[in-house]
């Protein structure tokens, strides 16, 4: 009984654990083509397969083209936010080439922190 009792408080530790990494703030800025930002920022080619660290990030493989909405700022430059068909999140900007820049402007803002939660089946996750 007691084992079980262990194994139940072990999995409630790794469930915790995991749902404040899926949740973390990336930056508290990001860059956008518009102040909502919905505009399309560029077109954008993988130069490698990437597999994200949690479901907040887009998994990709090399030659997929990529839309990108938003470049987190300041703090964390590196990551972008874009879709691939159906699936959307966060990827390093180093893991792709662009192709078409679509906006003439960037305008940078605060995120939310919406912007930080896993996007399941059309639903955000709250852990």
């Amino acid at each position: 009984m007691l084992r079980i009792l262990d194994q139940r408080i072990l999995l409630l530790v790794i469930s915790f654990s995991a749902s404040v990494q899926s949740t973390k703030v990336l930056s508290k800025w990001k860059k956008c083509g518009d102040p909502e930002c919905e505009k399309a920022m560029s077109r954008v080619q993988a130069t490698t397969d990437y597999l994200g660290p949690d479901c907040r990030y887009l998994n990709f493989k090399t030659g997929e083209e990529i839309i990108v909405y938003s470049k987190l700022s300041r703090e964390n430059e590196n990551l972008w936010t874009g879709s691939k068909g159906k699936d959307f999140g966060y990827f390093p900007r180093d893991a792709v080439k662009v192709e078409e820049v679509l906006i003439e402007e960037e305008v940078e803002v605060l995120t939310k922190e919406t912007d930080f939660l896993c996007l399941h089946e059309d639903k955000y996750n709250f852990e």
